[in-house]
């Protein structure tokens, strides 16, 4: 039988035997946006981008990286939350003052928020058009449009409870 070559453990330039590696896109993915791929930005970042394209506060992803006994403070995930942001690998929403979420599909589209449970779910590409945006003030440019619409159960008043059906709905929108 002859010998098989194993070649060194580093990706060629182009087509290298790691392309397929969820880790290694990350870290190029870091690089390419100009942000060394340190263990915590790769950690989070793999929390983050590892699930599709989804809607997370700073909270979120510390309870989520504390399960996955990743060691880092609240700050660092801020930190690399507004990092992500500022090179466009991630959006970031306002909600009502303080509440903040990042979403992970950074190309611009609308949101729905299901006020029973705060969650916000992506309004579907063409289901909003703006017709007409005011001009801006002098010496600026309109950077980006938000647009979040407020729903909730038919029928139900703001704060009653969270019931099953506003859930199917967070859910359903998802598929």
């Amino acid at each position: 039988m002859p010998a098989i070559a194993i070649s060194p453990a580093r990706p060629a330039a182009r087509g290298g035997f790691m392309d397929g590696c969820p880790v290694h896109k990350l870290r190029a993915k870091l690089r390419q946006a100009r942000l060394r791929p340190t263990r915590q930005r790769v950690a989070l970042g793999w929390l983050l981008f590892g699930k599709g394209d989804r809607h997370v506060t700073a909270e979120m992803l510390f309870e989520e990286a504390k399960a996955a006994r990743v060691p880092v403070s609240l700050a660092t995930v801020y930190n690399t939350l507004h990092q992500f942001t500022g090179v466009g690998l991630l959006n970031e929403i306002a909600i009502d003052g303080p509440r903040t979420y990042f979403d992970t599909n950074p190309t611009p589209h609308h949101h729905f928020l299901i006020e029973e449970t705060s969650a916000l779910i992506d309004i579907p590409d063409g289901d909003i058009a703006l017709a007409r945006l005011p001009k801006a003030p002098d010496g600026c440019e309109i950077a980006r449009v938000d647009v979040v619409v407020r729903i909730r159960r038919a029928g139900v008043e703001p704060g009653a409870p969270i019931g099953r059906t506003a859930l199917r709905i967070a859910a359903d929108r998802r598929r």
